[in-house]
This record gives C-alpha cells, structure tokens and sequence, in this order.
C-alpha cells in the first residue's frame, strides 16, 4: 500500500501551492510506495523566509548548547526507535540491502549523538594583543542553511548536515533528492514530534533545478551544503555567489584501490570487491578504479572471479541478497552505456555487462556486477564516475607507477592502499592526493573523522569537528580597558 507525504514548512505539514506530485517506486519491482509534493519554487521561498524568520526572531539560536544538544540526542534516540521501519523504507526507497540500510540508520542516530555531544563544546578563545584590552574569540551560528542531499544514503545524509547545523544553532532548508526523499521526511516527523520552533527544521522536496537553484541562488541562505555530483557542484558554487554564501560540496570521486603483492591476498581480494560493489558501486568514495601489481594480477583476478557469484542479486529485503538494483531506469541506463563505452575503448570485459536474466529482475532496475581487466588509465571508465557496479583492474609494476596513476585523475575523494609492509603502506598513502584514506581496510566511515576531497571532489569538510566548523562564525571582540581617552582630535 502507497503513502502520501507532504512537505514540513514552517512548522506545519503541508503540500505543494500548484498540487503538484511525484510518484516514488521501488527500484527492485516498480511498485508504488509513496507519493510526495512536487514542490514550486514558491514552496521553497516560503521555507526559506520561515527558516530566516526562525533565526533572526526565533528562540533558537539563543537556546543553550546543552538544551540542543539534548534535542539532537532525543532525535538519536527517536531513530533508533524507528529503526526497523526506517531501514525497510531505504531499502525499498533507494534498493540498497536491508543489511546496509540497517547500518545506515544506526550511524545516522550515531550522527546526531556525536553532535548533540559536541554541542557544549564548541570553543572560543583569548588572545593577548598590543593593546590594554581583552580581546577574545567566539563562534556564532551563520544562520539559514540549505542543505541538498544526494539519493544513495538519504538519511545517512540528512543526519551529516542536519546534526552539525542545528548543534551550532543554525535553521534549515533541507532537500532530499527527488528520487529518494521517504526517510528524509520520516525524518522530518520525528523531529517535529519533538516541538522545535516552527521553522527551525523545514523539508521540501522537488528537482533541484527548482527546488535546489532557489536554495543556491536565494539572498535570505547564509549557507549550501551540497553532496552530488561535480556538475552540479559546481553550478551551485557559481549560484552561491549571488551573496556570497558559505559553500560546502562533497562531489564526485574516481578512486584508486591499490593492491602490493605483499598484502593480505584473502583481505584485499574481499576489500576490492566490497570497495566496488558495496551499495551497488552507488557510492561517491567506491573503490572503481582497482590498482593491483603485475606479479599478482592473474592470480587475484581469478580469485574475485571466483567470489563474484556470491554476490547475491535481488531485493534488498530478501535474505542473504548482496546487491539490489540501480535506483532508477534513467541511471541503468547510464551505466549500460558506460559498459558499451568501454568494450569500444578495447579494456576487457570478465565479467557481467548487463542486466541479469530472470522472471524477479525484470521490472526492476538491476545490473550485475561488472568487471573489466587490463584497462587502460587514459580510457574513460578509468577517468569518469560511473556510480555503478563497474569496476576497472588497471595492472602496475611498481610503486611509483602505482602513486603516478592513482594521482592522475581531476578528483580526490577516497583512496584504498593494501600491503603487510606498513611503512610502504603510509609511504604511498602520504603520496595519494585523496582526502579520505585507508590501509588494509575500504569503506568504513567514522562520525568522528572528516569526509571530504581534494581536487575537483570538492571542498569543505563533514563530519567530525570539521563539521560543526562548517555551521560556525568568527567573531572577535575587544572590550578596551584603558578609560583615558583616545585623544586623536
């Protein structure tokens, strides 16, 4: 049975001015689960002026560290109350696993705990300056947020921005994709179950050519934070600068995965495929491009081979499926033209291609898992983001070729380095120009740790203390203590 959703704008639940609607269906059987507001750029300005009004008049911003963060760790606590309907939701919403949409929801609880925490510890500073004054620094909220999020870890990602903004007291405007806003606005009721001031916390849902652009290009945001792709990114950043908004973007990553012919082969073999595979390859810091020595090469490909039937196709609500489908037919599509693309550069294709045969696959949007071999680094399914389960084996000889080839990409997101010798381990990764990196290990992801790329990945940080810093101001103030006149006239 569908569910009809509205928008939280304002403090009131309500739907789009022109009516209009979206259907949302799940990506393993096309079955209809919800329908939400289509929202108008009317809707959006009308969240943004609560959200303004919430800050400038509101109670919010002046209400103690310690009572908000009580609230964010109520709000930790509502989600794990939620947790079985809220993981159920994401796997149906966005197709991923229930295994990894149960994780999900855990670390987005885990999210707003560690923020509810760090809110009475945001700290400012004394300085002794060249004058009779007392001069010191404090961090102040900056105000409206706009916050997009992207489709493959809605609440996941909601809780990244979320958390950090209202711990520093700011008001949002949040925007879930079009394709996967359910547990964004599950989200939102639990929030608002707990009676923040109206306009603190609002949702709207709709495309970001709408919704989103307002949110970039409206004069009353202080702020946009934006997860998505580069493109996008990098609109947002241009749109931003109508009034000169703090920007934060977490875009697109192509990332190297390096395999010595030294590491663990049994943990690298499983690193490599769960760093591609994970959330089928939907997953900005996936492990795609896979660098492994030659004197290794033939071996370890025959053993992910070996493995890949493991990977259980299906829905993601099935017991014991490992891979669910693409989050819709315009983005299978995609993918399947990045497979074409690169049988016709000439890398091998071992593996999959296509779309798996069966009466259960086929009103969904599934994909097997893909591997090419001997790819070359100047071919485009090793330079561009599929966001796919694809995955390129580029073979090197040495560790500087390794180094040379994992740097030669526009983006920095994440990189992945395996090897039992440690000091080569840090060596390399020293070398990586990756943001986010791992020795022996690929994916795992920490609250407490920042989450960020070099280069055309992005820029800005999330998570950790470098999150909370992103929803902050400087001030400096100086209280003089000198009472004998200035006498400058």
């Amino acid at each position: 049975m569908s569910k009809n959703y509205e928008m939280l704008i304002d403090g009131k639940w309500t739907i789009a001015k022109n009516k209009a609607t979206r259907e949302i269906r799940d990506p393993a059987n096309s079955e209809l689960i919800a329908t939400v507001p289509e929202s108008s750029k009317e809707d959006v300005v009308s969240a943004i002026h609560a959200a303004r009004k919430a800050f400038d008049e509101g109670p919010w911003r002046k209400t103690t560290a310690l009572d908000r963060g009580k609230i964010l760790f109520k709000i930790g606590d509502l989600i794990r109350q939620e947790a079985k309907m809220l993981a159920e939701l994401e796997t149906r919403n966005c197709g991923k696993p229930l295994a990894e949409a149960e994780f999900d929801v855990a670390d987005a609880a885990n999210c707003f705990e560690f923020y509810g925490g760090l809110a009475t510890k945001i700290h400012g500073e004394t300085m002794s300056v060249p004058a009779n004054s007392l001069s010191f620094v404090v961090r102040e909220p900056l105000g409206v947020c706009g916050q997009i999020i992207p489709w493959n870890f809605p609440l996941l990602m909601a809780a990244w921005k979320l958390a950090p903004a209202l711990a520093a007291g700011n008001t949002c405007i949040l925007k879930p994709s079009e394709l996967t806003p359910l547990t964004a606005l599950e989200l939102a009721k639990l929030i608002h179950s707990l009676e923040l001031p109206a306009g603190v916390v609002n949702v709207v849902t709709g495309p970001g050519a709408g919704a989103g652009e307002e949110l970039a290009t409206n004069s009353l945001v202080d702020k946009i934070a934006f997860t998505g792709g580069t493109a996008t990114g990098r609109k947002i950043a241009i749109a931003a600068t109508t009034n000169l908004k703090k920007v934060t973007l977490e875009l697109g990553g192509k990332n190297p995965n390096i395999i010595f012919a030294d590491s663990d082969f049994e943990a690298a073999v499983d690193g490599a495929l769960f760093g591609a595979f994970a959330n089928q390859g939907e997953v900005c810091s996936a492990g795609s491009r896979l660098l492994v020595e030659s004197s290794i090469h033939k071996e370890l490909v025959e053993a992910m081979l070996k493995k890949i039937p493991k990977i259980k196709l299906g829905h993601g609500l099935q017991a014991g499926v490992k891979m669910g489908p693409l989050v819709s037919q315009d983005h299978l599509k995609k993918v399947e033209g990045y497979v074409k693309i690169g049988v016709d550069e000439g890398a091998k294709l071992i593996c999959g291609g296509k779309r798996p045969a069966g009466a259960e696959f086929k009103n969904g949007n599934f994909f097997e898992p893909t591997i090419f071999d001997h790819v070359r680094p100047d071919m485009r399914i090793a330079r561009e983001e599929i966001f796919g389960p694809v995955l390129s084996i580029i073979p090197f000889k040495t560790e500087e070729e390794a180094i040379r080839i994992a740097n030669d990409s526009e983006y920095g997101l994440a990189a992945g380095v395996w090897t039992k010798n440690i000091t080569k381990g840090i060596r390399v990764i020293k070398e990586l120009r990756a943001g986010i990196t791992w020795i022996n290990n690929y994916h795992p992801t920490f609250n407490e740790m920042p989450w960020g790329g070099y280069k055309q990945s992005g820029h800005g940080r999330e998570l950790g203390l470098y999150g909370i810093e992103a929803y902050l101001e400087t001030k400096q103030i100086n209280i003089n203590l000198d009472e004998t006149p200035i006498g400058w006239y």
